[in-house]
């Protein structure tokens, strides 16, 4: 070796990059300018000839061999470093050329890290992770990650042969941030992160921030390029902006892409694309206004239905690649469907090639088991109190917003987050600073998650599954609330599902059940949920859960709808109960369509598609779900008729719909129920109609309401009310009808007595007998009775005399 060359060299440096223990590559490797020339530097496993090929000339220089391990370098007679490549002869007799990837600065700045180590760093995802990019005219891809704690962090893939010594990251300040730029790769590179560990530990592992990866089984991060999608949807996300979701229609459709419905050509799934108008068309046909997935985020087991995730920043591979997925959600768009995915930032699995003990320490998750990990779930807790694992979650939810336009996110167990006690027994866990099972970290990064996203993205949604009695869930962050915009109403689903799987003759007792929601519903922006976790692991579908026979079964399930539908809160159903399929929900099978060639099922699906379009047409229905104004009961306290009346309001009152329920077999013929105001009451929905597959038990005609006293209310109607059905009637102001005439034995006189003012003063006789001439042809004999009583005391009032008279006969 040239003596000026050798004289250059810093061996200790040069052992640790062949050892691959150098977290500073690009202090040794690359061009340096030195006083004698440029130095170039490079290793290369299993390179046997490397030579320096400067751009623009012809003449080639030779590098040395400084390590047989493969470190080869060079002094060029430059004072400037050239835009230069190297041609490398490999031991296999094959050749390549490629650009040296020490030659380019950091493309995160110093400033960037801070904020990152802070955790505010929002857009951090445009950093980590892995980016095409063009720097200084080369077109390459940008890697970063996130390993503070790893002795050495190298890049590999295909192009280096998946060689941890070849293409080590350099460590940018005290950030823990590992980054190189690689040039000539481009979309679609598989890869991953070597990581040495202190101790010598070598391991592989996903990106965190990857955008793409393989399908399971199949662990590899794929390099993906989100900015070419064209987009379509700039008008529905201007609507999304202005819209008001809590006074307007929302019913959401729950389902699992893998099994909504299955290929028939043989393979496993369809294509977010084959998907979007198939689900499209449906929706729109059932009415809904919402869809909400199932985890679409990178998973590797079928059967955690995506609650398990790997790849928090990469939509399944199953069904296709992101610009599927963005088609799909286009889409969606384009069609007026909303979409929400459910989101996991609870808990994430112990998969050694994804997060966990990803740096050599537990560096997403706690040290400790007590607080790191779930004993029932077999998974790992987040660490929340820690700055760059809240930046990484906060960003991740702002990611799918801006990058997929989604219009809601749905947060999975939050319970399990607020509650460090949250599946644990006594000696499973660690109280918090002041001795309490709240998790404070928690806590905090629920109320800066919200108020961030909130700011950020306008009209989108954060829904919270949370299954307790923590105050303030969809409170406002500046009065000590957590900042949601709904929360699921596990405790009425709980309750509503426990009625109505009782036969009718046990429903007295457990009446509570029904009307219970009522007395918390306005503590919370709820929105009532019949989810996939209803109807799964022995549970049985919705229509498994009613009681009787199947025509008695199909009952009770249009009762049940029709009391979600009307309750206050927003709605969301899971898919295949529409149409009430029998069978438990699998997701390793599609729904059993074919069930809708039956009449009864049919029935069913046109049952919840007329109520759907009934309930975006009733601003009763929606309009002050969150206000006390819009319910009020009629009566309660029906629990041996196991009946419930009451009405749903708006601040017009002609477009108050009152309500009667009747979760019993019996038909009641002429039952007064008590309304609000006197006038017209028309039936304007019934679930006992033929065409849904009830009896016909109906109100065909107009029902004037009369001045009879019912449920504490001055007026009421008498209506037959379906067996095992809810009917519900519009209100229209029209004149009181007049109080129906009873028998005389009925009848107590003194409330019949009609007092009219008079023209002109009559004597008692005089007015007694002009009326009894005007209505002589509805005179009962108790009136006559009651007329000469009167007649008679006045006489004996008039004469001052005791004595008795003789009762006259009519």
């Amino acid at each position: 070796m040239d003596k000026k060359l050798y004289d250059l060299m810093d061996w200790a440096a040069i052992e640790a990059v062949v050892y691959s223990e150098e977290d500073q590559p690009h202090s040794l490797l690359g061009a340096h300018e030195t006083e004698n020339g440029i130095l170039i530097q490079t290793f290369i496993p299993s390179a046997v000839e490397v030579s320096v090929k400067i751009a623009g000339v012809k003449e080639e220089y030779p590098m040395e061999v400084a390590d047989e391990a493969g470190f080869f370098a060079v002094l060029l007679p430059r004072k400037t470093i050239p835009e230069y490549s190297y041609k490398i002869t490999y031991d296999n007799g094959e050749t390549g050329e490629m650009m040296d990837p020490y030659v380019f600065e950091p493309q995160i700045s110093e400033e960037m890290t801070k904020k990152f180590n802070a955790g505010i760093c929002y857009d951090i995802y445009e950093k980590l992770g892995a980016h095409p990019m063009t720097v200084n005219g080369v077109d390459g891809v940008y890697f970063a990650v996130w390993a503070p704690n790893a002795m050495r962090v190298s890049v590999v893939g295909n192009f280096n042969l998946w060689d941890g010594r070849r293409m080590p990251m350099r460590r940018l300040w005290d950030s823990g941030i590992f980054e190189l730029f690689i040039p000539g790769l481009a979309a679609g590179e598989l890869y991953k992160y070597e990581i040495k560990a202190k101790g010598g530990l070598t391991y592989l592992k996903a990106d965190p921030y990857a955008n793409a990866a393989e399908l399971r089984p199949n662990t590899a991060s794929i390099v993906a390029d989100l900015r070419h999608f064209d987009w379509t949807d700039k008008e529905w996300i201007a609507e999304r902006e202005k819209r008001d979701t809590k006074t307007e229609p929302m019913f959401i459709y729950e389902l699992h892409l893998g099994s909504w419905k299955k290929p028939e050509d043989g393979r496993i799934f369809y294509n977010y694309r084959e998907l979007a108008p198939m689900i499209a068309e449906y929706v729109k046909e059932m009415g809904y206004t919402h869809i909400e997935l199932m985890p679409v985020m990178e998973h590797p087991f079928d059967g955690s239905w995506g609650y398990q995730v790997t790849g928090y920043y990469a939509p399944t591979s199953r069904y296709g690649t992101p610009e599927d997925f963005m088609y799909f959600m286009n889409y969606m768009h384009e069609q007026k469907i909303g979409v929400i995915i459910d989101w996991v930032p609870a808990h994430f699995p112990r998969d050694t090639f994804g997060l966990s003990n990803f740096d050599g320490t537990c560096l997403y998750e706690h040290y400790d088991p007590k607080q790191g990990s779930h004993p029932h779930w077999g998974t790992l807790i987040y660490n929340y109190g820690r700055p760059e694992v809240k930046n990484f979650l906060i960003a991740n939810a702002l990611f799918w917003a801006e990058k997929y336009h989604v219009d809601g996110i749905r947060m999975d167990a939050v319970a399990s987050m607020l509650y460090l006690d949250y599946g644990k027994n006594d000696g499973e866990w660690v109280a918090n600073m002041y001795g309490g099972n709240e998790n404070l970290e928690a806590v905090e990064f629920f109320k800066h998650l919200n108020s961030i996203f909130h700011q950020k993205e306008k009209g989108v949604m954060m829904i919270a599954e949370e299954s307790t009695a923590w105050p303030k869930v969809t409170g406002d962050v500046r009065e000590d609330g957590l900042g949601f915009d709904y929360k699921w109403n596990m405790g009425w689903m709980n309750d509503f599902i426990g009625y109505m799987s009782l036969d009718p003759i046990y429903r007295a007792s457990r009446h509570g059940e029904l009307t219970f929601s009522m007395i918390y519903a306005y503590s919370e922006d709820f929105i009532l949920t019949l989810s996939h976790d209803e109807v799964v692991h022995g549970k049985a579908s919705m229509i498994g859960k009613m009681p009787g026979d199947r025509k008695q079964k199909f009952a009770n399930l249009r009762a049940a709808y029709g009391f979600m539908m009307t309750h206050p809160g927003k709605k969301l159903l899971f898919m295949g109960q529409d149409f009430a399929q029998f069978s438990e929900w699998n997701e390793e099978k599609g729904l059993e369509w074919d069930l809708l060639e039956y009449d009864e099922h049919r029935q069913m699906q046109q049952y919840l598609k007329d109520f759907n379009k009934f309930y975006k047409e009733q601003p009763a229905l929606y309009k002050l779900d969150y206000d006390p104004k819009g319910f009020e009961w009629i009566n309660v306290i029906l629990a041996n008729e196991n009946m419930l009346v009451f009405t749903r309001n708006t601040e017009k009152k002609e477009e108050t719909l009152l309500v009667v329920c009747n979760f019993s077999p019996l038909v009641h013929e002429k039952r007064k129920i008590g309304v609000p105001y006197p006038g017209k009451y028309k039936e304007i929905f019934n679930s006992d109609r033929a065409e849904y597959g009830g009896d016909g038990n109906v109100n065909p005609r107009l029902k004037q309401s009369k001045k009879e006293e019912c449920d504490d209310r001055p007026d009421s109607i008498t209506i037959k009310v379906p067996p095992m059905g809810i009917a519900i009637f519009s209100y229209t102001k029209g004149t009181q009808k007049p109080t129906t005439n009873r028998t005389a034995k009925e009848k107590e006189p003194v409330e019949k007595v009609t007092i009219r003012k008079p023209r002109k003063k009559k004597s008692l006789k005089e007015e007694l007998e002009q009326k009894i001439a005007e209505e002589e042809s509805k005179t009962t004999p108790s009136e006559i009775e009651l007329a000469e009583k009167t007649e008679t005391s006045k006489k004996k009032k008039t004469s001052g005399t005791k004595t008795k008279t003789k009762k006259k006969e009519s």
